[in-house]
Order: structure tokens, then C-alpha cells, then sequence
């Protein structure tokens, strides 16, 4: 039997020790430097997202700064937010697939309190957006069958030939037949094909857009469509922007503050030439009753020699768009026109983003906010579902099909 020496146990225990501490403080001196190290990348990334602006335009959380500059947003009593902003974030991160999918969680509005759903909506804010292509041309397939704008959106010549008994979009029992009067006032086919235009701006004339500083982005825009004759004067401008390629009219203001063009006919001339060559875009065959004054638009801009484009929905059109968001969840008795043009956007438009566009009495922060940017006068109750549209637009947004903007532009 071999004889071990009892010292040269004691200096392999001893030497065990002190390569045990020696790893111990090693460890601990590396946290420590993450630690330091994490908290001054966190420091530059806020400065670097406060300086650049966009990443953070659409931001709408409020923040405080702890005493070591790190960011903490304010009120967080769901535990939603983070502690540490770290600044825009990639669309596909890890982090912005959690709160996109928090959002696409919510299958319907009254699943949750409104005030969760601004939360999940600001948490996602930190992240940027990009076009998700696949998702955004399997919607764009969708409303192809169904709907087919570079075909349908307008009443043309070609999808309405002469002596066509075209039913109206609400009073079904009606018939008007294309004379060769009307006929000749339709264009030949559809000015606007299929995926035209690369990025496109849908205005909504909603309170969020008081502020908000984003009239220079919307005018940047390839294309931007606006609805029911809103302002558009210097006032504005700075949030609203100028740029018009379509704008629709209600026949109901035309009604209201234009006496039906049955007297002076000027003042709604004068008010046109604010959008400058914009087309105008009318429900002609909504009803009976829209009929006569959306025809004698056209008929004020030729005795004034106007070169602004007249344009009338094709009713059938307008029937499947609304089939197709019925489907999606909306139920109101009429879509909004603001819905209306999102669906043709994304038909003709390879990019869309919303302005605009917010159906609650607050902004995402809670704060109450007007009707419309320019004044707080409310819609008829339950003739639109507008909340019910912003949450599909929310949903869309979450999937990159597009872009919605509530906050604060750069």
C-alpha cells in the first residue's frame, strides 16, 4: 500500500482555495463593468434618439429622467412601459414582436379597456416601422378580389357604359339611367393603376392632428388623399400640411354651407382653389338625394373654367368595401369616407400611412383631445364606428401593412 504525505494535500486544498476566489472576484469585477457599461449605453442611446427625431415622431409617453440619465416613463401603474428607453428598436426585435403580438392578442375592442389598448399602443412606439411585404400584398390580393380600385373606385365610361341602369349604394329600389349627358362627364377609364404610387399619405381630419407637427411629412408624400373639404390654410399648415391629389366632398356640405349651388356659386368655387389642381371625389350614387347637387359640382367648375377633375365612387364599389370591413368587424351604417380611401390607397399605393386617423376622445396618453383638428363638432351617434376602424388600422399597423401616426412628427 502506498504512503501519501499529508503536506501535499494541504497545498492542493490550498491551492483549490485561492483559484476559487481568484474566479470569484474575477466574475464579480466583470459585472460590475456590464453594469457601468450597460448604463452608459443607455445614456447615449436616449441622446442619440432625442437628436434624430424621427425615430421617436411618433413617441407619445411621457418621461422622466432618473438622476443617472436613464429614461423612465411616467404613470406606469400596469407595468407596462420600461424602466429604460433604449431608444428605436428594429421592427422584427425580439422585444417588438412581444408588443406587437400584445396588441394582435386584442381580437376584439371590447376585449379590453381602452386604456390598455393606448398602453399596448405607446409601448409599441419604441419600435420602428417598416413595410412588411408579404403580409401587405396578401392584403392587397384581398381587397383585389374584392373590391378592385384601379377598376371600380370611380364611375367611368368603361365600367359604365351608356344607357347602364346603375342602382344606387343604399337605395337599392332606385335606378339612375346613364344618359348621354352624365356619360359624357364620366372620364373614359380610371386615372390611377394599380400600385402607382410608392408612398402615400391618407389625412383624417381627427383632433390628434392638432399639434402634431406633421404637415412637412404629409406634403412629402407622392399622393395624398383627404376627406370632406377640410382646412387647409396657413393656420394648419404647420400640422396638416398643403398637398391635395384627391379630396372628397359629402354632398351634405355642400347642402349646408353652399345652398345646394342653387344661389351663389362663387364662394364654393373660391373654397376649391385652396386644394389647387386636386381632384374632386363625390358619393354621387350613395342615394337619390346625392345625386343632383354632387353633378352640379362639376357643373360650377366648368362655368368657371376649372381644371380640377370631378369624380364620382361607383356605387358597387362602395357596396364591396363596405361587405369587405364588415367581415373585418366594423359594423356601422356607413364605413367613413376616411376608410373608404385607406382601402383605395392600399390598392394603388405600394406605402400607406395614416394621419389623422384616432376614433377615441383621448390621445394615447390620456389627454382629451377635439373631434376634428380644426373644430369639436361630434358626427350623428352610431352612423359610423370609428373606434371599430382604428382598431383594424392598429392591427394593421402591427402587422406592417401600414402605418398609422399619432404622435408628433420631426
Amino acid at each position: 500500500m502506498g504512503y501519501a504525505d499529508p503536506s501535499s494535500s494541504r497545498d492542493l486544498l490550498g491551492n483549490r482555495t485561492l483559484f476559487f476566489i481568484f474566479i470569484c472576484a474575477f466574475a464579480l469585477v466583470t459585472l460590475l463593468q456590464q453594469i457601468l457599461s450597460g448604463r452608459n449605453y443607455i445614456k447615449r442611446g436616449l441622446q442619440f434618439s432625442w437628436q434624430s427625431g424621427e425615430e421617436l415622431g411618433n413617441w407619445t409617453g411621457i418621461f422622466n429622467f432618473t438622476d443617472d440619465g436613464a429614461a423612465k416613463t411616467g404613470s406606469d401603474a400596469g407595468g407596462r412601459y420600461f424602466e429604460f428607453y433604449e431608444g428605436p428598436l428594429d421592427f422584427n426585435s425580439t422585444k417588438c414582436l412581444e408588443l406587437r403580438q400584445d396588441i394582435m392578442d386584442v381580437k376584439v375592442l371590447s376585449m379590453v379597456k381602452e386604456t390598455d389598448l393606448f398602453d399596448r399602443w405607446k409601448s409599441l412606439q419604441i419600435c420602428k416601422w417598416e413595410l412588411n411585404v408579404t403580409e401587405a400584398n396578401t392584403f392587397k390580393s384581398q381587397l383585389s378580389r374584392c373590391c378592385n380600385a384601379p377598376s371600380f373606385l370611380f364611375t367611368t365610361q368603361k365600367n359604365t357604359p351608356l344607357g347602364t341602369k346603375l342602382r344606387y349604394e343604399v337605395d337599392t329600389s332606385g335606378i339612375f339611367q346613364i344618359s348621354p349627358e352624365i356619360f359624357k362627364i364620366f372620364p373614359k377609364d380610371m386615372p390611377y393603376y394599380r400600385s402607382q404610387f410608392k408612398k402615400c399619405a391618407v389625412v383624417g381630419n381627427g383632433g390628434i392632428l392638432k399639434n402634431s407637427k406633421c404637415g412637412k411629412e404629409i406634403d412629402n408624400a407622392d399622393f395624398v388623399f383627404r376627406c370632406n373639404l377640410p382646412p387647409i390654410s396657413d393656420k394648419y399648415l404647420a400640422d396638416v400640411g398643403a398637398k391635395t391629389d384627391v379630396v372628397t366632398i359629402n354632398p351634405s356640405i355642400i347642402t349646408d354651407r353652399f345652398q345646394k349651388l342653387e344661389k351663389w356659386r362663387k364662394p364654393f368655387y373660391d373654397v376649391l382653389q385652396g386644394y389647387e389642381n386636386a381632384s374632386i371625389l363625390l358619393p354621387a350614387f350613395y342615394n337619390t338625394r346625392n345625386t343632383d347637387v354632387s353633378i352640379r359640382v362639376k357643373y360650377v367648375l366648368d362655368d368657371f373654367e376649372s381644371q380640377q377633375a370631378v369624380y364620382y365612387f361607383h356605387p358597387q364599389y362602395l357596396i364591396n368595401v363596405s361587405r369587405f370591413w364588415l367581415i373585418q368587424g366594423v359594423r356601422a351604417k356607413r364605413i367613413s369616407s376616411g376608410l373608404i380611401l385607406v382601402t383605395a390607397a392600399l390598392e394603388l399605393c405600394d406605402e400607406v400611412h395614416l394621419y389623422g386617423f384616432w376614433g377615441f376622445p383621448m390621445n394615447p396618453s390620456g389627454i382629451f383631445i377635439t373631434h376634428h383638428y380644426y373644430d369639436n363638432v361630434k358626427p350623428r351617434p352610431g352612423f359610423h364606428a370609428m373606434p371599430s376602424e382604428i382598431f383594424n388600422f392598429i392591427h394593421m399597423h402591427s402587422k406592417g401593412i401600414l402605418r398609422v401616426h399619432t404622435g408628433t412628427c420631426f
